[in-house]
């Protein structure tokens, strides 16, 4: 009980002296206490029911089952699920996550997850959530991996432990936006290996924070499944269009 209220007097303090920002407009949150100002929430488009049956991005019917990206491309994860599409109020409001130092956008992406997505991710019977690594000077750089921190935050939602070290990234490469369809697919080629922690035999749910065209969670899952996991599964903050 007196740890209870600690933690509360803690919280409260740490409110007053640091005031939590909204993800999407990036001030003081309105009203206190909340996680995003209410107003500010409307502005998110959000993943409608309507998806891609292997990558999870926004179809306009449920009879074409796969987007322009999955029916061309190979596979090797089972599934994604993602939270918003990517567009420009999601596309700053994961530039200040991962660059700005505002990690605590990552409880409201991992609240809002949990509340749309919960319950089916539950059902996959995963064993761990595997957050993307960085390489390791970029970590340095920023200061925390984004995907890392984002997994923390959803494993406590799902009851899942995180396994960072279940994929090391060798390469440093350069920022898929940056690069055409054909250079995409190069920049990854050799650029994840396994890391310490065995997932033979395991189900993991590789998470990220955003999705494009696949090729990192293509890369990351035929690594991981090459070291004996026998499911990966997707889940990520944001998700491109479908382009077809």
């Amino acid at each position: 009980m007196r740890d209870g209220i600690r933690n509360r007097i803690k919280e409260t303090a740490l409110s007053i002296l640091y005031p939590r920002r909204c993800p999407v407009c990036h001030d003081i949150v309105m009203p206190a206490g909340e996680l995003i100002c209410p107003s500010c929430k409307e502005k998110v488009s959000f993943v409608g029911e309507t998806v891609c049956l292997r990558c999870g991005k926004e179809i306009a019917a449920k009879e074409i089952e796969y987007c322009y990206d999955c029916s061309r491309h190979e596979r090797s994860f089972e599934r994604g699920y993602a939270l918003a599409v990517y567009d420009d109020v999601m596309r700053q409001s994961v530039r200040q996550f991962k660059n700005g130092g505002r990690i605590e956008y990552g409880d409201w992406y991992a609240k809002e997850i949990w509340e749309r997505c919960g319950q089916e991710l539950k059902r996959l019977e995963a064993d761990a959530l595997v957050p993307v690594p960085l390489h390791r000077s970029r970590q340095a750089e920023r200061g925390y991996n984004q995907a890392e921190q984002l997994a923390r935050r959803l494993g406590k939602h799902l009851g899942l432990p995180v396994w960072p070290g279940a994929l090391r990234r060798i390469h440093r490469t350069t920022a898929q936006k940056y690069l055409g369809a054909g250079e995409r697919s190069r920049n990854l080629e050799s650029a994840f290996a396994p890391g310490k922690q065995q997932v033979t035999g395991r189900t993991v749910i590789l998470v990220d924070d955003i999705y494009t065209t696949g090729g990192t969670a293509q890369e990351c899952t035929k690594v991981l499944l090459e070291a004996g996991a026998e499911k990966v599964y997707l889940v990520n903050v944001c998700i491109g269009e479908n382009d077809g």
